[in-house]
């Protein structure tokens, strides 16, 4: 298959996990705590049912690395392309009721993310690019049939002037390294904003910068770093200050957990 028919796979069931997650944020959930302390929800489990389902029935020679199974050491032999889930990026912001959560979905191919979808269900975004193919962005309201919603367009990262930059930083995690290393590089405003949020902001030029001195795991980012790349950014990762190269995936050897790492736009 082509990915281009790998993308609209991923499209048709975030909407669908954003619709079943819209469904509950409407209703008085509750919050349980997993094994590091972090938030879980019926909808985090009930949209990676439906992510897993799907992809596993139109497309089963590919695995998938998903949050909540990771969680419980349900983990695939991966091979060199699967499709890395996370049904419920921003949980914390999804109990906060923000509206900054997002379902991710990307594939991955030898080691590098290619294609990737997130889907704001709350706040009806939908962004989603592959590489060489461009990056999209289309409002569209959970539920919502996607021929009745606006047409997409697209979308591209902007130039730093390397003057005045623009910096988006996570609500929950920001530090004072953070702060330290925007100093240092010339960012002179700071957007927050939650989840992978942070990276379509990027995509989508309203934003120069995106360091993120904390841990990530690789289903945070991956479908952020496909869009993000797929409308002419980058995402580096860092051995203290210094760039080392593109963020690369299936680091089974570290969990799955993501060095510190800086997004740029173009």
């Amino acid at each position: 298959m082509q990915r281009e028919t790998h993308l609209d796979l991923m499209i048709t069931f975030a909407l669908k996990a954003g619709a079943a997650i819209d469904a509950i944020y409407q209703t008085d959930f509750d919050a349980d705590a997993k094994g590091d302390g972090s938030p879980v929800t019926a909808a985090d489990r009930e949209a990676e049912a439906i992510i897993e389902a799907g992809l596993m029935a139109a497309q089963p020679e590919i695995p998938i690395l998903a949050e909540e199974a990771a969680s419980e050491g349900r983990i695939p032999e991966l091979g060199d392309r699967f499709f890395l889930v996370d049904p419920l990026d921003g949980t914390r912001e999804f109990v906060s009721r923000n509206g900054e959560f997002t379902v991710n979905i990307a594939l991955i191919d030898h080691g590098r993310p290619i294609s990737g979808v997130i889907y704001a269900p709350a706040i009806h975004k939908l962004y989603y690019g592959a590489a060489g193919e461009g990056a999209f962005y289309q409002e569209i309201a959970p539920g919502q049939d996607r021929a009745t919603a606006e047409h997409p367009h697209e979308i591209e990262a902007r130039s730093g002037m390397h003057k005045n930059l623009i910096a988006v930083a996570s609500r929950s995690h920001r530090t004072p390294e953070t702060d330290a290393l925007m100093k240092k590089i010339g960012v002179k405003d700071f957007t927050p904003a939650g989840s992978s949020l942070k990276l379509c902001l990027l995509a989508q030029g309203s934003a120069d910068v995106y360091p993120r001195l904390g841990r990530t795991m690789e289903w945070d980012i991956g479908a952020g770093q496909a869009i993000l790349e797929a409308a002419g950014g980058r995402v580096m990762a860092l051995e203290g200050e210094s760039e080392v190269g593109p963020l690369t995936y299936n680091k089974r050897e570290r969990g799955f957990d993501n060095p510190h790492f800086i997004a740029w736009g173009r």
